[in-house]
């Protein structure tokens, strides 16, 4: 994967958007205003940082060296990916997909149905 394709992934996520709160250099993707996906794009090598459920991220950090606990962030909810090949690019898209949705879920369902989310298929609650 490389950092277009990356930008590319989290951008095409509904109401995702590209923010640069550190450094001009550091990538912070948000949705409703919460991070779900960090990056130095032009870094080598090119790493993500990705909100992740914690059982989850303790067996993926098992099952793939290219992925560590969360560099300076909360190293129980959060994985760092190496993005050069060895992890597969379909399960960092699906980690770019998980963490987002880990985000939106704890959005108020107004906002949740704003974003045509699909957690809240079903549910014709409002709040």
């Amino acid at each position: 994967m490389t950092a277009d394709q990356l930008r590319a992934r989290c951008l095409d996520l509904n109401g995702a958007e590209e923010t640069f709160p550190f450094n001009p250099e550091t990538s912070v993707f948000k949705v409703g205003g919460k991070v779900f996906a960090i990056s130095a794009l032009d870094g080598e090598p090119l790493k993500v940082s990705l909100k992740c459920d914690p059982d989850l991220a303790v067996r993926l950090r098992t099952d793939y060296p290219g992925i560590t606990p969360g560099w300076h962030l909360n190293k129980r909810h959060w994985n760092t990916v190496l993005l050069d090949g060895s992890v597969p690019d379909h399960l960092v898209h699906e980690m770019i997909e998980d963490s987002y949705d880990l985000i939106v879920a704890k959005l108020p369902r107004r906002r949740q149905l704003a974003l045509d989310w699909p957690g809240t298929q079903g549910n014709t609650s409002t709040d």
